[in-house]
């Protein structure tokens, strides 16, 4: 056994298994049509996940069956996601109704023993274990994270890249740990994803829909559950700046509802993608954009699994800057006001006019 043909199986697996899908998705009549919130102008199939699904499972049956007891929960509960995620693409579900089925996904992986039971303080390298509160914990992160991946699945090929990224991410890192189980199952899923992107990218043939795009967000959640336990004082982070993408859109997008006082599953187009596009770039721009930004995120994500706790502060405050200056150029919060952009260049005039006017001394 290779890690080539761990990822190459599930891979050619998902590209034969997406035109079979497609058809099937069109028969049945589980199809994504345009309207004003949407970026395609045709009648497009979806339930593309299942092609995603089936190649991952075939997959983990293939290679990683002799891995720790947590995966069969996760299948368990995998499963039920995109069950859900296949209703909802044919006719869709209300938001509490899919709240409900993710929450039942992720109690039972975390019934499994796939749970986050501390959390680490950096700089007072303090663990404070979470005990009982460790379900609930673990429920809100698995939840929240299938949810964000699912806001940004809006342009072709979006989510499907985003998460190859951080599960190539996720990969390299636990080579890094030496953490066999979580690498097995990370390429197999990656190679899954890859096969799919094929037919998602720019101009898309078939979408993941529902049942894709909540597939991978509770597969990331889990891994990284399972992937970050034990690493450093800053462990922590690490998933939050893998999936900083979807996980900064969905926080600017509950933000930006609770400032205009609509529902949080209202939905709108100031998304990041919506707002790159209005911006005037392409879709195939926008997308690479994005993609170079997760990437960004995601060498961040390694870097801070390597260092100190206060070249991780540094860099965290780094990312965090970029991410606010983002956020003012992009209007994702539909601000017109740029406080930080300002502060940054006027602290940069400052010091270039110190330098500038530095009397020099002749010796």
């Amino acid at each position: 056994m290779t890690w080539f043909f761990i990822f190459g199986v599930p891979l050619v697996l998902s590209i034969l298994l997406t035109p079979i899908i497609k058809k099937i998705a069109i028969k049945i009549g589980a199809v994504d049509h345009p309207n004003a919130r949407k970026v395609h102008t045709k009648v497009m199939p979806r339930m593309g996940g299942v092609a995603i699904f089936l190649a991952t499972t075939i997959g983990l049956i293939l290679f990683a069956h002799e891995t720790e007891e947590p995966l069969l929960w996760i299948l368990l509960g995998s499963l039920v996601i995109v069950i859900t995620g296949i209703i909802d693409d044919i006719k869709p579900l209300s938001a509490k109704t899919k709240l409900v089925f993710q929450i039942i996904a992720a109690a039972i992986v975390v019934s499994g023993g796939v749970k986050i039971q501390f959390i680490t303080v950096p700089v007072f390298y303090k663990i404070i274990y979470l005990g009982e509160w460790s379900w609930l914990v673990s429920i809100l992160w698995i939840v929240g994270i299938t949810n964000a991946l699912n806001l940004i699945d809006g342009l072709d090929g979006l989510a499907a890249g985003v998460s190859s990224i951080a599960l190539s991410t996720i990969f390299i890192m636990s080579l890094i740990m030496g953490n066999t189980m979580v690498a097995i199952i990370t390429l197999v899923l990656l190679g899954a994803t890859i096969g799919f992107l094929f037919f998602n990218f720019y101009p898309a043939q078939i979408f993941m829909g529902d049942s894709g795009s909540l597939y991978l967000g509770f597969f990331l959640s889990t891994l990284s559950i399972l992937g970050f336990k034990n690493i450093t004082v800053v462990s922590y982070l690490i998933p939050i700046v893998i999936l900083g993408v979807p996980i900064f859109d969905t926080i600017f997008a509950i933000i930006r509802r609770f400032r205009l006082k609509l529902p949080i599953t209202a939905p709108d187009k100031k998304h990041l993608h919506h707002c790159l596009i209005d911006m005037g770039f392409s879709h195939r721009k926008t997308v690479l954009i994005i993609y170079g930004i997760n990437i960004l995120f995601s060498l961040a994500a390694i870097f801070l699994s390597q260092t100190t706790v206060w070249i991780g502060i540094i860099v965290m405050t780094i990312l965090v800057l970029f991410v606010l200056i983002g956020v003012e150029w992009t209007g994702i919060l539909g601000e017109t006001k740029k406080p930080v952009t300002r502060f940054i260049v006027g602290v940069g005039s400052w010091l270039f006019g110190i330098a500038v006017n530095k009397p020099h001394i002749r010796g």
